[in-house]
């Protein structure tokens, strides 16, 4: 089993896909696609060939099995990976328009007791955290194990210890309404009490990328060094805006980078996850107060590269790239030239 350079820890679950323009829960086709931010970006960066490891907990059913087995044959260490026989794989049904955009309609499968990925159980992570913990440069979250009691309590334990170790943190706040509510919601904006929860944990990491909407509900502001000042530990941050410039801060170096837009968008699904695992893996490389202006740009750069390449086939995992198709996509985006 590899030794992991990068924990991704939270939720891992199934996207249900309904046909362009139709709703999942009743138009036909669908497409069962295995999805999660913290997943997604455990196996981008395997693809990448990093050593990753994920924690997590899946459904003992088909899906999680599945999901368990897909992330064998990509490499990842699953030693953090738990089976909850109670509670099974959550099913997110995904509506897109014509146009791949996606929108997220609620859920399917819960029996009672809610979702594997709503308990990732504190006890059984303590237990396995030192078969993950070995030669770890980053930690890599998003928020939605918070929204949950029991998973909230591993994240927390989790972020603790990862500041023990001198292990960075990277957030991608991805503010879900209906993780939070469990429900569709029609109100988007976070509730006070749930921009407090999340702002608290801000606090102690390195790195945050966030989109253009979530920047301004949480922080009043799209501007990554008012956003950054804000924060007690002046994090880097980057905030996206679909296939519009990305608005990035690395080291206190400011700037503004084009999106590199792919010949064909089938599915958004899974872009930002793969934007977070080329950005990291660009990071274990260097460490961040060492990084210059143009390098800056050279990473962001190589992240927008692997978002796109996702957005032409179905599916947060299946499209993503190797290092070689991020390349070539890089040469055509500069005229051929590599």
């Amino acid at each position: 089993m590899k030794v992991a350079s990068v924990i991704s820890m939270g939720e891992a679950l199934v996207d249900r896909l309904g046909p362009p323009g139709g709703d999942p829960s009743y138009d036909l086709p669908v497409q069962d696609c295995f999805g999660g931010a913290p997943a997604n970006v455990a196996c981008a960066l395997s693809r990448l060939g990093v050593d990753v490891s994920f924690i997590g907990s899946l459904g003992d059913d088909r899906f999680g099995n599945n999901f368990k087995n897909l992330m064998i044959d990509r490499g990842i260490n699953i030693s953090g990976l738990q089976q909850d026989k109670l509670r099974p794989t959550r099913i997110v049904l995904v509506r897109r328009d014509v146009d791949g955009e996606r929108f997220f309609e609620g859920f399917k499968g819960d029996k009672g007791l809610g979702f594997a990925d709503q308990a990732i159980s504190r006890e059984k992570l303590i237990k396995d955290w030192p078969c993950s913990i070995k030669n770890v440069k980053w930690l890599i979250l998003g928020t939605i194990p918070v929204a949950s009691k029991i998973s909230s309590e591993s994240y927390l334990w989790c972020i603790e210890n990862a500041l023990n170790s001198d292990i960075k943190i990277a957030l991608d706040l991805n503010w879900r309404p209906t993780f939070w509510r469990n429900k569709v919601s029609n109100l988007s904006v976070p509730s006070s009490n749930e921009k407090k929860v999340i702002k608290d944990i801000l606090k102690n990491v390195s790195l945050i990328k966030l989109a253009k909407e979530e920047a301004q509900w949480f922080f009043d502001s799209c501007n990554p060094i008012e956003i950054s000042t804000t924060l007690p530990q002046k994090p880097s941050v980057i905030v996206t805006d679909g296939s519009n410039p990305i608005s990035w801060l690395l080291n206190n170096h400011f700037g503004n980078s084009l999106a590199i837009s792919p010949s064909l968008i089938v599915d958004t699904t899974g872009a930002g996850d793969a934007f977070t695992a080329g950005l990291i893996y660009k990071l274990l490389s260097i460490d961040l107060d060492q990084i210059s202006k143009p390098l800056a740009e050279e990473i962001i750069k190589f992240a927008t590269a692997c978002g796109a390449y996702v957005c032409q086939g179905v599916g947060a995992i299946d499209p993503q790239p190797y290092l070689d198709d991020v390349d070539k996509l890089l040469a055509l985006s500069n005229g051929g030239k590599s």
